[in-house]
């Protein structure tokens, strides 16, 4: 048996454990897909941040040329950044991709504290604690809200960042008041209930993607809901829908000094190029891709894709 983590979260051992029933009763794919994450785990560690323990995922050549720092979007986790990781190694960057606390194999705050300064103060502790200098990041969704958080309000020596699927939404009351109770019962009262994951990729193919997702992505996507604190869905949401969030959005990039790309899937539906766009002309060091052909899951559509894009900026700007 592989060697777990110690301390380790409920989550995660809760996850091996299922992972190993895998490989003993599931079928051959079922099987491939448990040995895959079994080895996976092997580089996730834990560590106290904010009084809680929380998951990272590190990997990376003995001596990288740099590192890269991942962090996941809305309801998601480190998992959805699996297909990009192996590429950034390959290419000699080490990466560090963390689950935020109440996401992924991080615990649960008993506190519901989700803000998205709460998320940036835990982030700017990880750093610290890991003595992470001259990082690339790489964020996605709700991930960007976290970095420019982070890098506007803590001492870093971050080099660049790339956010995909992330701009700058048009806003006003009525929307600000029914988009969280919207967002809350399709994720909270519905798609969390399921306990079969094709009615969710179903809603994710026909909503959300613009490409066919292989079915290991599928599950992934799918352990997502299930390892989401309600709280942080409810908190983010009403976080990200705020007036107060629109109005301070522009600040919050302009005051950015890192070379910043917006990556933007021509077919998303959730966050438009044109909205990415909005933001690119207000960074100073802001530059602008479109993806054709790709929604607004580009880790999981295209991850060759993102890796690339990643890459591509990252050696730029190193």
């Amino acid at each position: 048996m592989e060697k777990l983590p110690e301390p380790s979260s409920d989550k995660f051992r809760a996850y091996h454990l299922k992972l190993l029933d895998q490989l003993e009763h599931a079928t051959k794919g079922e099987r491939h897909r448990a040995r895959y994450e079994l080895d996976l785990m092997q580089n996730s560690h834990f560590v106290q941040v904010g009084g809680l323990l929380h998951h990272y995922h590190d990997s990376g050549p003995e001596n990288p040329v740099g590192t890269v720092l991942l962090i996941h979007g809305w309801d998601c986790w480190w998992m959805w950044w699996h297909r990009i990781i192996p590429e950034l190694n390959a290419a000699g960057y080490r990466t560090v991709a963390y689950d935020m606390k109440g996401h992924g194999w991080s615990e649960n705050d008993p506190r519901n504290r989700y803000h998205i300064s709460d998320f940036a103060r835990d982030l700017d502790e990880l750093v610290r604690t890991l003595g992470l200098v001259d990082v690339h990041v790489a964020a996605f969704s709700f991930g960007p809200f976290v970095a420019l958080d982070y890098v506007n309000k803590y001492p870093n020596s971050v080099k660049s960042m790339v956010f995909f699927n992330f701009g700058y939404l048009p806003n006003d009351e009525f929307i600000s008041k029914a988009a969280p109770a919207t967002i809350n019962f399709v994720f909270n009262n519905l798609m969390r209930k399921l306990t079969w994951w094709l009615p969710a990729y179903m809603f994710g193919r026909l909503a959300l993607s613009r490409n066919a997702i292989m079915m290991h992505d599928i599950k992934v996507g799918f352990e997502s809901l299930g390892f989401c604190a309600s709280e942080a869905i409810e908190q983010t949401t009403q976080q990200i829908t705020a007036m107060e969030t629109t109005e301070m959005l522009p600040e919050m990039v302009k005051a950015v000094k890192a070379p910043v790309l917006y990556v933007a899937g021509d077919g998303d539906v959730i966050m438009k190029p044109e909205n990415a766009k909005k933001l690119q002309e207000m960074t100073e060091l802001g530059s602008y891709l479109c993806v054709p052909d790709c929604g607004h899951l580009i880790t999981l559509e295209l991850p060759e894709t993102a890796a690339e894009i990643v890459l591509r900026h990252v050696v730029t700007h190193s």
